[in-house]
């Protein structure tokens, strides 16, 4: 299969492109930088072509991008490039770049897909934020489960979701959209939970470690999991169909801390800065394990091993930098 990813340089996206090149699929990948973070390997850098576009002021590749896309014709774009640190996409309402790259952005794949001969599959990747605030009660949520996102990232990710429904019927696009629930592992950075904890605990020094929140209970997956998930959907997913990638699990935050001062002998203090009970959606991955046979089978231990040794290496690589 060949394929194109939108965000390729991004974290999942690193990941979904190594994932492939693995399984002999044909990558192209596209990125508003053009280059590749340091954690990207050798696989991906040398057998990943790179197509400059900036969702939020280009309609299309340049010539030459557009060129070498139209060239390559994929047989499946995943859509994965998005502004995606929810903290940087609005509270009460998106900003307007929030706007621009996960919405229009988004538009604007579909167009590409739509103009390419033979047209692509179109896998959006698309998140849990767009569900409703749930109950510890009953946290857990299937696809038909009500839509009701409270922040800026939610909502213009469901005003994408809209635009693939509507525009791709429109178009007579092969789409389908999937609901990523939260993710992590080895290459994934600050803002976002485990990183910014990993990176603390791999640092010298007895200081506390400073986390958000001990009591929130979140869906926790290995991002390597989680791009095996979106190939086979690519394979197998029904057309038109929407499906929550996620672990299932209901995990409290502070069980995965703890887990994390365990594997580095820690018993250094935590500041907690925001403190209190917190639900978020569990996923209902059912619908996912019917179609095409997908499970979780990366534990959790081994997540928090292998992002708290990429860590190490990278203070390592610091500190001899310095």
């Amino acid at each position: 299969m060949k394929a194109l990813i939108t965000g390729v340089t991004g974290f999942a996206g690193g990941h979904l492109a190594e994932h492939l090149l693995e399984t002999g699929d044909q990558v192209l990948g596209c990125s508003s930088s053009g280059r590749w973070p340091d954690w990207a390997g050798g696989a991906v850098r040398g057998g990943v072509p790179l197509v400059v576009w900036d969702f939020a002021g280009q309609s299309r590749p340049a010539d030459r991008g557009l060129a070498q896309v139209v060239e390559f014709a994929p047989d499946c774009i995943y859509h994965l490039a998005a502004l995606s640190v929810p903290d940087d996409c609005g509270h009460e309402q998106p900003t307007p770049r929030a706007r621009a790259v996960n919405v229009e952005g988004t538009m604007r794949v579909l167009e590409l897909a739509a103009s390419l001969s033979p047209q692509p599959r179109v896998l959006f990747v698309s998140t849990s934020h767009v569900y409703s605030p749930v109950t510890t009660e009953r946290p857990q949520v299937d696809e038909t489960a009500p839509l009701g996102p409270r922040r800026g990232y939610g909502m213009t990710k469901l005003a994408a979701e809209e635009k693939v429904r509507i525009v791709g019927r429109d178009l007579q696009l092969d789409t389908l959209i999937v609901r990523a629930f939260q993710h992590t592992g080895p290459g994934q950075t600050a803002p976002m939970m485990l990183p910014q904890w990993a990176s603390q605990f791999a640092r010298d020094g007895g200081g506390p470690v400073r986390v958000k929140n001990r009591e929130a209970w979140i869906d926790l997956s290995d991002v390597r999991d989680v791009v095996r998930a979106y190939r086979l959907l690519a394979l197998h997913g029904e057309p038109g169909g929407t499906y929550n990638v996620g672990s299932g699990v209901n995990r409290r935050t502070g069980d995965i801390l703890d887990l994390l001062a365990e594997l580095c002998g820690s018993r250094r203090a935590v500041v907690e800065s925001q403190p209190g009970l917190k639900q978020d959606p569990i996923a209902d991955i059912s619908r996912l394990a019917a179609r095409t046979g997908w499970r979780p089978q990366i534990p959790l231990a081994r997540t928090l091993a292998d992002t708290l040794d990429y860590w190490r290496r990278r203070e390592l690589h610091y500190v001899q930098a310095v």
